[in-house]
């Protein structure tokens, strides 16, 4: 691996080499305003925690309770009829699924004697739970309900007014708790220093207070200070020559808004791979479908593309030739290829790596097969000086696509691969196309079919020893085959969702300083590919012809994301390059050193403060507590990097 390495410029400033910079500068007042407020932000969010496990675990009366994980209710089941009843349930999260038997309730032993058992159920998402006879597996009903956390219920199966009618019914006998007042309590305190930031913004932009600092300061040393770059955006010191001669566009400009993304991407990354609090919508979705978790590896896979044509088109400026570039391309893709199957390998888990048992496929493993092809492809067709081409024939308004066209004919080419191996590809015992979880899903008919094409390249190509042992599908369907979500055919799809984040570089070097032109174009790209997911998903979760799946990286997961990508960083250019109503932070600085972070929240994960023992692990609020501390730290610490002038770069 590379060391990052520093070099001085004319300035006696430091930066990484073959890395632009941004220019560093002594801890400004409002920046000292910040770094105070995230201090607070972890002590007031540390103090709070205790608060926010009583609040949540008030009307805790039932000695059931006790014994309740998250996310468990208890049901007592009270059968009053005279046969024995089975009691199976299902999620309704679960597509085509078999009911799972939770047990069986006796008959009654006299009238006003009901035969009864207690069940611990799932409280996640609404269940539907059927009883039938044990005699002739005769259905006597089915009965759909969300359970509360911690609640305690009853079920009662009875003769309605002595017929053979059977009536169910559901009895809250205790109320459940709110799991979810700890979210609302940490977004008050986060929205809250939000506020106080940008009041305090607000008074350091006042004339009277710059008055009273220029007092205390005694020089115009106080002026540069407030009005840096992370300072007050409304004011700046403009000098003669600045008024009769503007700068002319910098094309190496860095661009806030793209780090400022990344970070974005970043941050929630780092909040869900440490349990996001244990809740449901932050974990990653059993199968088809989208949650918070599902939407940031894409996003930084889509900003690593624009990165590659802003970074590609700076070096060829600066003279470097393409066979140079190709060779750094491939060295970095090979290091972090390295870094995710040795260093961030999630079978340390298990003890010492051993290749009986090792992971090949993974997130920064996927990232170096995207970053390689792309960039690949980028370095054929880049032009290092787009200030020469025209702009006047009739083809101009396409001009960011048609002059990249063998590019994009090799991408729809691997597109054309993957649909053809995943719905035409035979897989031994499972239906041709297949796309479903395997398990009990659809109905149990394809139990070991789990991903489909996708699952079957990889044990055939990698062997099952060397994928996901714990695939996410296996909470709702109850998978038992091993899938690889970062798999090998996932892999091409990545390739295009990197290249739809190249496209959005190419935008902005084709209109640079036009900001109208390029945010109107990220709204089309984003519109165009809205459409088309919306017609491969038939606008449901489940009947579309390719449905919304992260664990496959679907096709229509890739447009979908895509889609939310550019419309997200239309908002972000807008409010950070355009306006400057935002100076990115604090998901700047994540987002200008994502490797360092990435790895280290890995490396550093069972570490303090970013875990320690728990009064209680099955509460909310403290995993939430937790987890929102061990995120802030390194926000926190890449902050500091930030001022050190410290950029891990590989």
């Amino acid at each position: 691996m590379e060391k990052a390495t520093r070099k001085k410029n004319s300035k006696g400033t430091s930066s990484i080499e073959g890395e632009k910079q941004p220019r560093q500068e002594e801890m400004t007042q409002p920046e000292k305003y910040m770094f105070s407020l995230a201090v607070i932000a972890l002590v007031v969010a540390v103090c709070v925690a205790p608060l926010t496990a009583e609040i949540s675990t008030s009307g805790f009366s039932s000695h059931k309770h006790s014994v309740l994980k998250m996310d468990e209710a208890v049901l007592t089941v009270n059968n009053d009829l005279d046969i024995e009843v089975v009691v199976s349930w299902m999620s309704e999260r679960c597509y085509q699924c078999l009911y799972q038997q939770l047990g069986v309730v006796p008959a009654a032993q006299s009238p006003g004697q009901p035969g009864s058992v207690d069940f611990v159920v799932s409280t996640q998402h609404e269940i539907t739970l059927q009883l039938n006879s044990t005699d002739v597996n005769l259905e006597l009903c089915t009965i759909p309900f969300h359970f509360g956390e911690h609640g305690n219920y009853s079920l009662w199966v009875k003769n309605l007014n002595d017929s053979s009618v059977v009536n169910c019914s559901v009895v809250n006998d205790a109320d459940p708790i709110n799991s979810y007042i700890p979210i609302l309590v940490a977004f008050l305190i986060f929205a809250g220093l939000v506020v106080v930031s940008a009041i305090g913004r607000t008074l350091l932009g006042l004339d009277v207070v710059k008055g009273i600092l220029f007092r205390i300061g005694g020089s115009m040393e106080t002026e540069r200070l407030i009005n840096s770059e992370l300072g007050s955006p409304g004011r700046t010191v403009t000098s003669v020559t600045d008024n009769i001669l503007p700068p002319p566009p910098n094309p190496s400009k860095r661009l806030r808004s793209l780090d400022t993304f990344r970070g974005i991407s970043l941050v929630i990354m780092v909040f869900v791979n440490y349990g996001g609090g244990r809740y449901w919508f932050f974990r990653h979705t059993s199968w088809n479908g989208l949650t918070v978790a599902d939407l940031v590896f894409p996003w930084f896979v889509f900003i690593m593309g624009t990165s590659i044509a802003l970074s590609v088109n700076s070096l060829l400026r600066a003279g470097l030739t393409r066979c140079a570039l190709l060779r750094k391309v491939v060295w970095r893709s090979l290091q972090l290829f390295i870094i995710g199957v040795f260093i961030i390998n999630p079978n340390y888990c298990q003890g010492p790596l051993s290749w009986d048992n090792l992971r090949i496929p993974g997130v920064l493993q996927r990232l170096a097969w995207s970053y390689l092809v792309v960039a690949s492809l980028d370095l054929l067709v880049a032009r290092g000086h787009l200030d020469i081409l025209t702009t006047g024939a009739w083809w101009s308004p396409g001009i960011d696509i048609l002059l990249y066209w063998p590019a994009w004919l090799c991408v729809l080419l691997l597109e054309s691969i993957w649909l053809f191996l995943t719905f035409q590809l035979p897989v031994p015992d499972c239906p041709t196309g297949y796309l479903g979880p395997g398990g009990i899903g659809d109905m149990g008919l394809y139990a070991n079919c789990t991903g489909g094409a996708a699952g079957f390249i990889d044990r055939w190509l990698l062997g099952e020893n060397h994928i996901y042992q714990t695939p996410s599908s296996r909470v709702i369907f109850a998978t038992h085959m091993p899938y690889d979500p970062e798999g090998v055919l996932g892999s091409i799809n990545s390739v295009l969702m990197a290249f739809l984040g190249l496209q959005a570089g190419k935008i902005i070097l084709h209109y640079r300083e036009l900001h109208r032109s390029i945010m109107s174009r990220f709204l089309i790209w984003g519109l165009l590919l809205g459409a088309i997911s919306a017609l491969l998903t038939k606008c449901s979760t489940d009947q579309g012809f390719i449905p919304i799946n992260k664990n496959l990286w679907s096709l229509s997961y890739v447009t979908t994301l895509a889609c939310f990508a550019f419309v997200l960083l239309v908002l972000v250019y807008y409010t950070v390059d355009v306006k400057k109503w935002w100076s990115g932070a604090p998901f700047y600085y994540p987002g200008m050193n994502s490797i360092l972070v990435y790895v280290g929240h890995e490396v550093f994960e069972e570490y303090f403060p970013f875990r320690w023992r728990m009064a209680n692990s099955q509460s909310h609020a403290e995993h939430l507590t937790q987890n929102l501390v061990a995120t802030s730290c390194w926000v926190f610490i890449s902050y500091v990097l930030y001022r050190k002038k410290i950029f891990w770069k590989i």
